[in-house]
């Protein structure tokens, strides 16, 4: 994306020539027209354009496509833009006249990046989905477990028989997909499962008298 027509072919000769399939934009405002029907690996934006300019494309693509990594390459960088950049996730931020070598490597970092986070997106959802099919004693059966109670502490904090709580437990298992304990905590992590206050103020009681 660069609105000099010379920059934007001679990146397109590049990294044509360098095996990738590119679209080319003179301006963000069009890129963001169409994105939403493509699959994009990387996005390589000049930092200095009409209307929207580089950074202020890097925030509506974080809200559109959180995937998709960004690389930078301007004639006009400065430290506050680089740093900015940055720290809004940005992979490179590259200045003109760009060495070919640079490019690709910022290209193909930024790629990796965009699969990486795509797939933990898919696993995200996979596992909001298996989440979503637990009973809600099941839920709270899964967040105390993860919590590190012991089975009779969770039987006496929900009411229920510790054979009934090994049960719960067993179909948390099953249905979350979970081959170990472990398993079932690092799940809890990804979809911020916690005890409800009030069930893990008594849980933590029920520990200490144990």
């Amino acid at each position: 994306m660069d609105d000099d027509e010379s920059i934007r072919k001679a990146l397109v000769r590049m990294l044509g020539a360098a095996g990738m399939e590119v679209l080319a934009f003179s301006s963000a405002k069009d890129f963001l027209a169409v994105i939403e029907n493509e699959h994009v690996s990387c996005v390589v934006s000049d930092l200095r354009m009409p209307e929207i300019d580089g950074l202020h494309l890097q925030r509506a693509l974080a809200e559109r496509m959180p995937d998709v990594a960004i690389v930078f390459v301007t004639g006009h960088g400065d430290v506050p833009s680089t740093v900015q950049a940055m720290k809004s996730g940005a992979v490179d931020f590259l200045e003109k006249p760009v060495r070919r070598a640079d490019l690709l490597e910022a290209i193909a970092r930024a790629t990796q990046r965009t699969h990486r986070a795509e797939a933990e997106a898919v696993d995200l959802n996979s596992l909001k989905r298996r989440y979503a099919k637990l009973t809600p004693r099941e839920r709270q059966v899964f967040a105390l477990v993860t919590a590190g109670l012991l089975n009779k502490q969770i039987a006496a904090e929900l009411g229920n028989a510790e054979k009934t709580t090994k049960q719960h437990r067993g179909t948390v298992m099953v249905k979350m997909q979970a081959e170990s304990l472990a398993d079932l905590v690092l799940m809890a992590e990804h979809l911020g499962v916690r005890p409800s206050h009030a069930d893990f103020s008594r849980a933590k009681g029920l520990v200490r008298a144990s």
